[in-house]
């Protein structure tokens, strides 16, 4: 098959030396000379024996080769037939944690969706989470928090600042070793009833509740746990009625825009986002510009924010003169109106109401969804597969992942494992 490849190369080669060969020919020539290769690439990995399927599962995992000890045993596990196991000793390796759930956790924390954010609580928590095998749906509800352990000489863990973490980062942490479980209401102070998950750890509240009107958070919570964009859930079907002041009804002079473009969007967001409504990211502008030293706020029972009158923060009154006759924020109680319409697919759990109070309920919401488990085990396909989902093949996994991800209590290394075994021969 190699020499079959050469030939073809040396043949193409010699013709696109031709003085009459054209440079457009070329370019497709070329093209279809990189397909075949690539082709005959994957032909030859496909009979990938025990041996390189071991390496190739330890790589996709860990990112980096394994010890000739821990491939021999690798290798045994997948000639008996055990795949799960050799995938879960993979997973021993602490690069599993310092390296891969780093760097695919690390864009969910910021808007430009970088892989190189440095360690901080909504990395290190979810790191935590799926070493100790935690339900996932509690990333969106949980009062979990995960910092160093005592055995490190660390400054301790700040709500203004992220030092506690650089720390960790700084001295090449093992991660695996050294995370320990705690609760958000025992070290930043948040009530217990306000805690949800990753949403309220202070590194997503400084992305994403720091000014604007929250609108953010509800965003990139869709973007990176539900895996879609406002985009892929617009329904110009559902009641305006919960949309906030701030939203033009005629941007532009026009209203058509409003009932055709805006509606479809916020119709169903304003009515979900009201959950963040006590929430906000404090800051000095004036000597902190990018919020460094900010911490997460929240108005408890029997606060009162100086100008709304209520515990709703100010940001959700903003700019009330765009329409004054549109809905006023007067508590964190949320509705979902997309489940109804077509965003009924995203499957929503009926063991839910679709309303409550708060942050923690509505984190609930979307964590128990088909979308939401659909979303977890396509993220990590793609980072052990290196690639997106591409036949019906891929597809029937995908849906496999979903089901063992429900059926194992909703553990993300089970995950991992079952997308590794199945793309070993890749």
């Amino acid at each position: 098959m190699r020499d079959t490849t050469s030939s073809l190369i040396k043949n193409c080669l010699a013709f696109l030396k031709a003085p009459q060969f054209k440079l457009e020919a070329a370019k497709s020539i070329i093209s279809v000379t990189s397909l075949l290769v690539i082709s005959v690439g994957f032909t030859a990995s496909s009979y990938a024996g025990s041996r390189e399927q071991a390496m190739r599962m330890h790589e996709r995992l860990a990112g980096v080769p394994a010890s000739e000890s821990t491939l021999d045993a690798m290798q045994s596990l997948i000639e008996a037939g055990d795949t799960n196991s050799a995938a879960y000793m993979a997973m021993e390796h602490p690069a599993f944690y310092n390296v891969t759930l780093k760097t695919w956790v690390a864009p969910w924390t910021n808007e430009a969706f970088d892989k190189f954010e440095p360690l901080n609580d909504y990395i290190a928590t979810v790191v935590g989470m799926v070493r100790d095998d935690i339900d996932f749906r509690e990333v969106l509800s949980g009062d979990i928090l995960y910092v160093g352990d005592n055995a490190l000489s660390l400054p301790a863990y700040s709500n203004t600042s992220n030092e506690h973490y650089l720390a960790m980062e700084d001295e090449v942490t093992d991660l695996k070793a050294h995370l320990v479980q705690t609760t958000q209401s025992a070290v930043t102070g948040l009530p217990s009833e306000a805690t949800a998950g990753v949403m309220t750890t202070r590194a997503a509240a400084k992305a994403f509740f720091k000014d604007g009107t929250n609108r953010a958070m509800f965003r990139f919570t869709l973007i990176n746990h539900m895996c879609t964009d406002l985009e892929g859930v617009a329904d110009i079907t559902r009641a305006p009625d919960r949309i906030r002041q701030d939203v033009s009804r005629s941007p532009g002079g026009d209203s058509r825009v409003f009932h055709n473009n805006c509606v479809s969007c916020h119709s169903g967001m304003d009515p979900l986002a009201q959950a963040f409504a006590y929430y906000n990211y404090r800051y000095d502008a004036a000597s902190d510009p990018d919020g460094d030293q900010g911490t997460i706020e929240y108005n408890s029972n029997g606060e009162t924010d100086p100008v709304s009158g209520t515990r709703v923060q100010e940001k959700y009154l903003i700019n009330g003169n765009n329409f004054v006759h549109g809905f006023v924020t007067d508590d964190d109680s949320w509705d979902n109106y997309w489940r109804e319409g077509v965003n009924y697919n995203l499957g929503w759990s009926q063991s839910l109401t679709g309303s409550g109070q708060g942050a923690k309920s509505m984190g609930e919401e979307l964590a128990n969804s088909q979308q939401f488990a659909e979303c977890q085990v396509t993220k990590v396909f793609e980072e052990v597969c290196l690639r997106s989902p591409q036949d019906s093949d891929d597809r029937d996994q995908i849906t496999a992942l979903q089901t063992q991800f429900a059926t194992s209590g909703y553990q993300m290394k089970s995950v991992f494992a079952e997308a590794a075994n199945y793309c070993k021969g890749d």
